[in-house]
């Protein structure tokens, strides 16, 4: 009886599979998150024994649903970037996020990895690979960071799904039974008196003399973002005439150096009357004044503006927090929690001596949930709401340093 020929074979010290009689073709038989091949028979023997199985469903598949090629990671995913960048309902940076994690995929995976062949057995190994790999700083990735990067490839499967690149339903990312969640910890926020000295430091900020791209305006940026709740691309795509002095009135809409995230993004908000004094000053007071184009515009390139990771650091420092304490983001959560303790102060009647009484009616947490360029009022109350620890009653929004001066006068002595 003739000897049943092996699969496998070796090339220096390492296993390959030939795989020509299924359909396949000679290839390295590599371990997930590994980029050669292995060197142990055993493992090349598993490996090859689960190629053959990926090659007969693919076969299965051409001859059940008609699916005539398989879907390779590397050239799909770019097949899926195209399209989406091509559909307009996601911004540039949006897809470069996109082509980040997916090339974790296939730095993980491999190019040529046929999708219908990965199980969630593999999605389990590819979140443990994925939890060591290092984060910007210093760190490692978190599990809500790990948890976009297996939705990104479930996107990718979706549209594999729907053009019949795999079997219909085919997803093994929303198979997985226990996919990373993010932490449950509150996001960071400051509280009205911190954002006073906060807004302080970036007022008494000069930047310093051997800065490549020094940014004059760090004070009137830092308080737009505090005092409009914006997202970070929505503040620095601000032109001048977006802000009118005359209406009392902030809007953001589309322009030509940035879109919005949604279509509920588009909309008016109040200019209050501290940001309305700061923009003044800044876009009329100096030597040249603003006359059109971006707000916050790049000294060096005119553009808008990309990064102020740095002077943002600078100014954190001076007002006592750690260089990364205080992020852009934390400006957004600090304007909702901020809104949300403002009231009108409403006529109620008069007591015995006729004297007029009055009490705090205070703002519809819908109204606020708008202004942040929300729907409705679920992500105000579940993300973006805080209740500090220092009870704040005003009509509008504000962080005057001189009304917080018995909480902070020790740090403000320090500035």
């Amino acid at each position: 009886m003739a000897r049943k020929r092996s699969r496998i074979y070796t090339r220096g010290d390492r296993f390959w599979g030939d795989f020509r009689a299924l359909g396949g073709r000679r290839e390295p038989l590599i371990p997930p998150g590994e980029r050669v091949a292995t060197t142990d028979r055993d493992l090349a023997e598993v490996l090859a024994a689960e190629r053959i199985k990926q090659l007969a469903q693919a076969s299965r598949n051409r001859v059940l649903l008609g699916i005539e090629a398989p879907a390779r990671l590397a050239e799909y995913a770019s097949h899926h970037l195209v399209l989406k960048a091509q559909s307009g309902r996601v911004t540039r940076s949006h897809v470069a996020e996109l082509e980040t994690r997916l090339q974790r995929a296939v730095e993980f995976f491999g190019a040529d990895r046929d999708l219908e062949s990965i199980r969630v057995g593999d999605l389990g190994r590819y979140v443990q690979w994925l939890k060591r790999r290092p984060n910007r700083r210093g760190g490692t990735l978190s599990p809500g960071t790990v948890r976009h990067y297996l939705n990104a490839l479930s996107n990718l499967y979706k549209r594999a799904a729907s053009e019949g690149r795999v079997p219909p339903r085919h997803n093994p990312v929303r198979d997985m039974m226990d996919k990373p969640t993010p932490d449950n910890e509150e996001a960071a926020f400051l509280e009205v008196h911190e954002a006073a000295l906060l807004l302080e430091a970036a007022r008494r900020y000069r930047p310093r003399k051997e800065h490549r791209d020094p940014l004059p305006f760090m004070y009137p940026l830092i308080a737009t973002y505090l005092l409009t709740g914006g997202r970070r691309r929505e503040v620095l795509g601000l032109e001048v005439g977006d802000i009118s002095f005359d209406r009392k009135r902030v809007t953001f809409r589309v322009n030509r150096h940035r879109r919005l995230k949604t279509k509920h993004a588009a909309r008016r908000l109040p200019l209050w009357p501290q940001l309305a004094e700061i923009l003044q000053e800044y876009t009329f007071g100096g030597d040249s004044p603003l006359g059109e184009g971006l707000l916050f515009p790049s000294p060096r390139t005119g553009r808008m503006l990309v990064d102020f990771s740095h002077p943002l650091a600078a100014i954190a420092e001076r007002g006592g927090w750690k260089a990364d304490e205080i992020r852009s983001k934390m400006f957004r959560h600090t304007y909702c929690s901020a809104r949300l303790q403002t009231a009108k102060k409403m006529r109620v009647g008069t007591d015995d001596d006729g004297r007029e009484l009055y009490e705090w009616v205070p703002v519809s947490p819908f109204t606020v949930g708008k202004e942040l360029g929300h729907s409705g009022t679920a992500l105000v109350e579940r993300v973006y709401g805080h209740l500090g620890d220092i009870r704040h009653r005003s009509e509008v929004v504000e962080y005057r340093i001189e009304n917080h001066e018995d909480l902070i006068g020790d740090r403000l002595n320090a500035l």
